[in-house]
């Protein structure tokens, strides 16, 4: 089949506006999935994703579907919608030539769509509004449809409007496809006569085949059993399988230029196969060298955590863990260090801290791994009394006070959309996190967008999910960097029964220490079991100790058996309790539940 008959497409939305389910009725309506093995949110395979109900990975599936007496594939990249997975988008759109814009009709457009779009322009691709979930009673469909139609500068009456869960008008959005988003040959006319060139927009890792790459086949064409080079990594390998995604894996003898499948690399090396990297097949040696495909960017991770197995012996189990999530997530990044108090483990970054309780949870359940869990931080930069600068990653690596001649911290652009009768409490939590106001323009008649300067630690501290409260959930955020500006900041330590633990360290701005350290020690409080003797939790900067509560101990009714006699036997017997609970203090260490950890996260 020729380019002429290809359409290559993604799906972009926010979270919970109906694009694993819209993806569902494309799937059935092209026969691609037989309706008795169909399930809801088909291409959410990952136990995660059905749980959350949110996209964490991208999903490429070829589909058939013959319109006009004209016989069509159709690629589809379904992608993730939250601001922390915005990597994940940017990779699929490099891979196709249009964009189905989904918006929830009950919700309007949120600050993740608008960022959607940007990137979507960036790459000009065919943008195609589509308004969803128009049956649901709360459905705003005329208001969404305008809204769509300003923002993309289009006509109201090109906004196609849909319900995914009913099926309604499904159908026109595959005609759609077909009719405005360009065949791979108008976007790159003369590249089926090219040598062979694949941009790499994911993989995967199986025991028997290697890596397997999934590319976009952006020139040329290739077959089984060639011989290919990895551009970045400088690696050779030979074809052990190529075909396509449907959604199976289905093998064939080659992949043509315009579209999208896989290539087993046999590859057995993770770190070799670098999603954003270049396949070409291996020229003769007179030939002039291959040239990587351009405007690809590395993701740049935004938060730090550290990760350590709770028994040292499966230090080499994370060390395998993280590899092969590495080459899933290409946005996570990881190196080993070693704390005295917490052994051998890995620093490892993240785009947000959604991403990291993700990574988290699939070490856990995929990998049978118990962690230990540092507080998520961010890049700092310090300088000391020379002059020097210092990178610190977490609050276990920040330096002595009295060495610090002056801090930095990242800032970011927040863009915050939300219903107008919101506007005012938004307002006060920003005011909370020491930012600077810029100003507030009007999306519609009800709903506006408020930009807002802050410090990326204030992401980090659950902003994402105040403003989430504040609101009932109709607030959406987004935001991209600005770069570092001079920061007052203090390492606060947290004591739990007089033994510092160094995973709930974090860095504070100096203003906010005491309400920062009074949440995170109630928040232990609550978190922790109770223990046979009384724990204290404090919360201390430089020494002093500037919060504290404390868990009482679990007590037993010693004296629960004796029935009459002479008080003395009594007193006696809780004189020995007593003594007992305070040698256990004394010796007694409080071992903190690996759920604690990312309960802590979100103080």
């Amino acid at each position: 089949m020729s380019q002429e008959h290809i359409r290559n497409f993604c799906i972009i939305a926010h979270i919970d506006h109906g694009k694993s389910t819209l993806a569902d009725r494309l799937l059935e309506l092209t026969s691609t999935v037989a309706a008795k093995k169909m399930s809801a949110q088909f291409l959410d395979s990952m136990e995660l994703e059905k749980e959350k109900g949110i996209t964490i990975k991208l999903k490429p599936v070829r589909m058939e579907y013959a319109l006009d007496g004209k016989q069509y594939i159709l690629n589809l990249v379904d992608t993730p919608g939250h601001v922390d997975f915005s990597y994940e988008v940017s990779r699929s759109l490099a891979a196709v030539e249009g964009a189905v814009l989904l918006v929830d009709a009950t919700q309007g457009i949120q600050a993740q769509t608008l960022a959607n779009i940007e990137l979507a322009k960036k790459q000009n691709l065919v943008i195609i509004p589509v308004v969803n979930k128009i049956d649901m009673p709360a459905a705003m469909v005329d208001e969404c449809v305008q809204e769509l139609a300003t923002v993309l500068n289009v006509g109201a009456e090109t906004v196609l409007k849909i319900s995914a869960k009913n099926g309604t008008n499904v159908e026109e959005v595959l005609k759609t496809i077909i009719e405005k988003v360009p065949s791979p040959e108008i976007r790159n006319p003369g590249a089926e006569t090219k040598p062979f060139r694949a941009l790499i927009f994911d993989s995967t890792y199986d025991s028997f085949k290697g890596v397997l790459a999934l590319v976009r086949v952006m020139e040329g064409e290739i077959r089984d059993r060639e011989k290919i080079e990895l551009l970045a990594t400088k690696t050779q390998a030979e074809v052990k399988e190529l075909g396509y995604l449907h959604p199976g894996i289905v093998p064939s003898q080659t992949i043509l230029c315009g579209e999208i499948g896989y290539i087993a690399t046999g590859i057995k090396e993770p770190g070799k196969v670098r999603v954003g990297d270049t396949i070409a097949r291996v020229l003769p040696a007179n030939s002039p060298k291959n040239v990587p495909l351009g405007g690809y960017q590395e993701p740049n991770p935004m938060v730090f955590a550290s990760f350590y197995p709770e028994d040292p012996e499966e230090f080499d189990v994370l060390k395998v863990a993280l590899g092969k999530l590495k080459l899933q997530d290409p946005a996570l990044v990881y190196e080993p260090e070693m704390k005295e108090a917490l052994g051998r483990g890995f620093r490892c970054g993240f785009l947000g801290t959604l991403h990291v309780e993700i990574i988290s949870e699939r070490l856990e359940r995929e990998f049978g791994l118990t962690l230990v869990i540092s507080t998520p931080s961010v890049i700092y930069k310090i300088f000391d009394k020379k002059g020097i600068e210092k990178i610190v990653y977490s609050a276990s690596d920040w330096p002595d006070p009295s060495g610090i001649e002056k801090m930095e911290e990242p800032w970011v652009l927040l863009e915050i959309i939300s219903p107008q009768n919101y506007l005012g409490k938004l307002m006060e939590a920003l005011k909370d996190v020491g930012g600077n106001y810029l100003e507030t323009s009007y999306l519609s008649g009800e709903r506006s967008i408020i930009k807002y300067e802050a410090p990326l630690r204030a992401i980090v501290a659950n902003l994402y999910d105040n403003i989430k409260s504040i609101s009932q959930g109709y607030a959406s955020l987004s935001y991209k960097t600005l770069g570092y500006r001079p920061a007052q900041l203090v390492k606060m330590e947290i004591w739990i029964a007089g033994r510092q633990e160094e995973a709930f360290s974090r860095v504070v701005a100096e203003r906010e220490a005491y309400e920062q350290g009074k949440k995170i020690v109630e928040k232990l409080k609550e978190a922790l079991p109770m223990q046979q003797f009384s724990v204290a939790l404090q919360a201390v900067i430089g020494g002093k100790i500037i919060a504290r509560e404390t868990i009482s101990a679990r007590r037993k009714d010693v004296t629960g058996y004796l029935y009459g006699g002479d008080k003395s036997r009594k007193k006696k017997l809780l004189e020995k309790q007593k003594k007992g609970k305070a040698l256990m203090k004394d010796k007694g260490k409080v071992t903190v539940p690996s759920k604690t950890f990312l309960e802590i996260f979100r103080a």
